[in-house]
């Protein structure tokens, strides 16, 4: 067995299925937040990607050094289709830790995105792409491939914790993860956001819409009128 700083694991426990994921694409990352109570998810990090494009898929996790990428290659050598390539690179931006030859392979192999709690380079490329991609910052300055690193272990990215195999819901307001295991019914809530949202538009283009809870709150205050 490898040891600790420099492993290659496995993704065990549940696998969120293809039909799932394909339901989360209809959803906002903002509606999934709210229906967390606004608790998980990514922060700063930027979408650096061309278009609307969102990225929906399982995580598959990297931990590498700050400034190195030797196991964010090994990872994308053993990618899936329909993966998110996370990593945690220490929120590092020193040096860049993917760029255009990367996301050309990643791509060619299916992978859906990249969420890089570091830098990357090429940003050019990125923003004239449809490939995903969330990252901390842009540097011109290129990584180095000595290692260590783990692939498939917790890592923390935007002061959000992620495990192989969770769900990955990002576009144009940030990234969200949903633990694996609460997928289905987490979706099942924002299903719900969204047609409650829905129904809301309309009230407001029929000039129907209220707020009840507005005065509510401001009661609750003493500050009714």
């Amino acid at each position: 067995m490898n040891p600790i700083g420099l492993r290659i694991l496995d993704r065990d426990g549940i696998a969120v299925s293809d039909a799932v994921l394909d339901q989360y694409r209809t959803v906002g990352a903002a509606q999934i937040s709210d229906c967390m109570g606004r608790l998980y998810g990514v922060v700063g990090l930027r979408p650096l990607h061309g278009g609307t494009s969102r990225i929906v898929g399982r995580a598959l996790t990297v931990k590498a050094r700050p400034g190195d990428n030797l196991m964010i290659h090994k990872a994308i050598s053993l990618a899936q289709a329909g993966d998110v390539i996370v990593v945690d690179g220490g929120g590092d931006c020193n040096n860049a830790l993917v760029g255009e030859l990367m996301m050309m392979d990643a791509r060619r192999r299916g992978v859906v995105g990249f969420v890089i709690d570091g830098a990357v380079r090429d940003a050019d490329v990125f923003a004239a792409n449809d490939f995903g991609c969330f990252a901390r910052g842009v540097s011109h300055k290129g990584p180095y491939k000595d290692g260590p690193g783990e692939i498939n272990v917790a890592v923390s990215v935007g002061g959000q914790v992620v495990q192989a195999g969770d769900v990955i819901v990002g576009d144009a307001d940030g990234v969200v993860v949903i633990a694996a295991a609460h997928a289905e019914a987490v979706l099942a809530l924002a299903l719900k956001k969204e047609r409650d949202e829905a129904v809301s538009k309309e009230k407001i283009l029929s000039g129907t819409y209220e707020k009840p809870w507005m005065d509510r709150a401001l009661a609750a205050l003493g500050a009714a009128k």
